[in-house]
């Protein structure tokens, strides 16, 4: 038996990943060939791992946001393919599709996100007057020290006053501070840019090629994965999870952050504010970033809120606004769609979070739980790895 009619088999044998019980742990384990022994070797790999992960995060989160939109797009262009629409056919138009919907959507609203976002120094400078303006007349530790800076400040341009003039022929030295130069804040603005533009074209070429070859990369890895037909059916396991789970992953995210821009738009409408549609799309964007996103929504439109209305009452009223539809969405609605779409364990996923932030970024925050559910789709299924998959899993 060859190794296509292998995969062909081990292809067909495995049931698919609905008819298995995500309760259970998997029937079989892969033994590796290979017994580490030392601790200190494994600590030192790890560190290593990590090391090249930071290093190199200009690679890998291009490569890992490819395999993301890869996983969220591939049920489309399958669909598309089973109604004989070519794959190369379908994966362009689904991606020019979604990148123009983007685009079009983030042009209608310049406008209004450049007056949003021009309004907030001031709100934060009109908030400061406020809160100074309430405070007690009597002088805080603080107001003390600046007063007595501002009296040495004082005592030192009366000195410098003073001074007499420089003798004939001495020539004074004045040092100026350079001035703003809007050119090179445009060359860094027009830098930052084209980087973005980068990014954007490396992954929607990636994610194409990805939609393009199908299960060609799921087949070459049953391929390489092993001798045996359970190596290989293993790996299909392991694959077809991956898949599930990520897409699974997704659509509850997707989903989550919809009705969060939603009501975020409704509710800061009913309230009077203004560029509401705005204010929903950002909701909807930044919910897709974990724990930071929720209160750089909830801070900005305090502060535009106070700006907008003049007093600190219909500001706390959009802050807690917001603050109850974000805890909502994330202590409710995504909990409980996240407990039945994926089997993740929530402390687990919350350090693993803050583990990959602290690696990429905002980046690392976003891909921080598909890449913890490859990581337990793989461990599951290795002898020697299967504590870390038992302490990501919410299995008893």
């Amino acid at each position: 038996m060859d190794q296509e009619q292998q995969v062909d088999r081990v292809l067909q044998e495995v049931p698919p990943p609905e008819a298995v019980d995500s309760r259970q742990p998997p029937q079989t384990v892969l033994h590796p060939h290979t017994d580490p022994r030392s601790i200190a070797l494994g600590v030192l790999a790890a560190l290593a791992v990590l090391a090249v992960l930071r290093w190199a995060s200009a690679f890998f989160v291009p490569v890992m946001l490819g395999f993301v939109f890869f996983y969220a797009l591939s049920p489309l262009v399958d669909a598309m393919e089973r109604v004989r629409v070519p794959r190369a056919a379908g994966a362009a138009v689904l991606l020019s599709a979604v990148l123009g919907g983007i685009g079009l959507l983030a042009w209608s609203l310049t406008d209004d996100a450049n007056a949003l976002i021009n309004k907030l120094p001031d709100a934060a400078e009109r908030l400061a007057d406020v809160v100074r303006n309430r405070s007690d007349a009597e002088a805080t530790p603080l107001e003390t020290v600046q007063e007595a800076a501002a009296k040495l400040e004082r005592a030192a341009t009366e000195a410098e006053a003073k001074v007499p003039p420089p003798a004939p022929g001495v020539q004074r030295v004045v040092v100026e501070e350079p001035r703003f130069n809007i050119t090179d804040h445009l060359w860094t603005g027009t830098i930052g840019l084209v980087g973005v533009l980068g990014q954007v074209v490396i992954v929607s070429f990636l994610t194409y090629f990805l939609l393009v070859s199908g299960d060609t990369f799921r087949r070459k890895l049953v391929k390489i994965a092993g001798p045996t037909l359970t190596e290989k059916k293993l790996t299909v396991q392991a694959l077809d999870e991956i898949n599930l789970q990520i897409q699974r992953y997704l659509l509850v995210q997707l989903l989550a952050s919809a009705l969060v821009g939603v009501a975020t738009a409704v509710a800061f409408a009913l309230l009077g504010m203004e560029y509401a549609a705005v204010w929903g799309v950002a909701a909807a964007v930044l919910n897709l970033v974990p724990y930071v996103g929720a209160i750089m929504v909830t801070a900005g439109a305090a502060l535009v809120a106070f700006m907008q209305f003049g007093e600190l009452e219909p500001a706390l009223t959009v802050t807690v606004v917001s603050l109850v539809i974000n805890t909502l969405e994330g202590y409710l609605l995504v909990p409980w769609l996240t407990s039945r779409a994926n089997s993740m364990n929530p402390v687990a996923v919350f350090i693993g979070v803050l583990a990959w932030g602290w690696l990429w970024g905002v980046w690392g925050l976003l891909l921080g739980i598909p890449i913890m559910m490859v990581i337990k789709a793989v461990c599951d299924r290795v002898e020697e790895l299967k504590p870390v998959g038992e302490l990501l899993g919410t299995r008893d």
